[in-house]
């Protein structure tokens, strides 16, 4: 892999890392799995860099969690989060990030704000809840309806999300088009 790749891949784990700054909302009944700023760098990454190098920054961002640095939202880290309830969400980022990449490459021919739009809706809500709501409802002791419902809560969030990741991705293409390297 290139070594310009390599910074990508540094800069956006980086970036998931300083959204976890932003103060997380925990949802007690959902067995504290928070509300964070975290996936907007989850889709950014998938959006912007692409299948493979959008999953390798989330990947190289949770290693760095599981070797105990507190970088999720709240100050989190070490290998416990992977045995909370929102297990699921951080097992789907990858998967989410490979699939909103996959669909920005495959929709290159498609307006960049539609396409950001569909592929971090896709990636960054249907792919991670596909993880993170069984997750929940085993972590958490649900039943996956019951889980579904709650998790119901993040969807306003999310979707203020996915606004911002296609008009970022919109602005970003206009001014430096080489930088959106899921179209290259």
């Amino acid at each position: 892999m290139a070594d310009r790749s390599l910074v990508h891949i540094a800069f956006y784990a980086a970036l998931i890392a300083a959204l976890g700054l932003v103060p997380p909302v925990a949802i007690a009944f959902l067995g504290g799995v928070p509300i964070t700023a975290q996936t907007l760098g989850v889709m950014l990454a998938g959006v912007m860099l692409g299948p493979v190098r959008g999953a390798l920054a989330v990947l190289l961002f949770l290693f760095l969690v599981a070797l105990g640095a507190p970088l999720l939202a709240g100050g989190r880290g070490g290998l416990g989060v992977f045995m909370g309830p929102s297990v699921g969400f951080l097992v789907g980022w990858p998967v989410g990030a490979f699939v909103a990449g996959w669909i920005m490459r495959s929709t290159r021919d498609v307006n960049i704000l539609v396409s950001a739009g569909i592929a971090s809706a896709v990636g960054g809500i249907l792919v991670v809840y596909a993880f993170g709501i069984p997750g929940v409802a085993v972590m958490a002791g649900l039943s996956l309806p019951k889980a579904a419902l709650g998790s119901a809560i993040y969807i306003p969030g999310d979707l203020i999300k996915v606004g911002a990741t296609a008009i970022i991705a919109q602005t970003v293409a206009r001014g430096l088009p080489g930088a959106v390297l899921s179209r290259s």
